[in-house]
């Protein structure tokens, strides 16, 4: 049930998820009173609490001061924070931990590479890249889904293999005409790669969300909500765009990505930004 809260943006229920890091913090300090012995899931839970809400050093001090070996989730979840918050010293800290416990987790390499490209060092990109090659690591493929009329439909970055690709396509064009007509501009941090500008521009409004909202636009009528699955985290740029779509659209769309629900309606989102 708090799971369920947290994932679906009901602030007042749950914490982590949802920047209440003071509620959480007083949580997990009273735990004692009530004879339960903080696990090591717990001590995981506060990191990722301190380290969403921006306060790194503070969850990295937390984890200095753990009584037990801090293990693969604690590492993690420090280094997811310093992805989202760019740190990089602390994320190679973290993701040296890691390395060292898990190897050939491809995940945890691929958090550091956003890391480092966030951060415009290609060079540290590159490396971390032949390093991935050698160990026979490779980066799971985004995708997204969406379900109209009982068929399932599912869509890559860039997919043009769809019977209806034209359709879509035009339907892209059409709602980045009329986004940035609304005021929006990419965010360029969420290409992970060294592209200019138009490249960097195209990449983003292909992303396999955007293309899942655009076939849904164009096959059921107007105000039907749409919910769409995606695989991997939604990124910063895709976030902010179907925030705008839901309000130049009226549409209530529901995406399901590797973190949480993100309910959007009238230019808003469940989350809040915090996610």
């Amino acid at each position: 049930m708090i799971s369920g809260y947290s994932k679906n943006g009901l602030a007042q229920e749950a914490c982590k998820h949802s920047g209440l890091v003071e509620d959480g913090w007083k949580l997990f300090h009273c735990m004692s009173e009530y004879s339960i012995q903080p696990r090591h899931q717990h001590y995981a839970c506060v990191v990722d609490l301190l380290g969403r809400a921006g306060y790194l050093d503070r969850a990295y001090e937390f984890i200095r001061n753990m009584p037990m070996e801090p293990g693969l989730s604690i590492w993690g979840a420090l280094l997811t924070a310093c992805k989202i918050h760019q740190h990089v010293p602390l994320g190679e800290l973290a993701a040296e931990r890691l390395f060292s416990l898990d190897p050939y987790s491809t995940g945890h390499h691929v958090q550091l590479s956003n890391i480092y490209a966030s951060a415009r060092m290609w060079d540290r990109v590159s490396k971390l890249r032949v390093l991935m090659k050698e160990k026979g690591l490779s980066k799971d493929l985004g995708y997204s889904s969406i379900e109209i009329n009982g068929k399932l439909q599912v869509f890559q970055v860039g997919d043009k293999s769809h019977p209806r690709f034209k359709e879509i396509f035009e339907e892209l064009e059409s709602l980045e005409r009329r986004l940035k007509e609304a005021g929006f501009s990419i965010d360029a941090e969420s290409v992970l790669h060294d592209l200019d500008h138009e490249e960097t521009e195209e990449t983003l409004c292909n992303h396999s969300e955007r293309i899942a909202i655009a076939y849904g636009l164009i096959s059921t009528p107007p105000g039907t909500t749409l919910r769409i699955i995606k695989n991997l985290r939604a990124c910063v740029n895709c976030h902010a765009a179907i925030k705008l779509i839901s309000k130049v659209e009226n549409r209530e769309i529901v995406v399901r990505d590797a973190n949480r629900f993100h309910h959007f309606k009238d230019g808003n989102c469940s989350c809040g930004d915090y996610w």
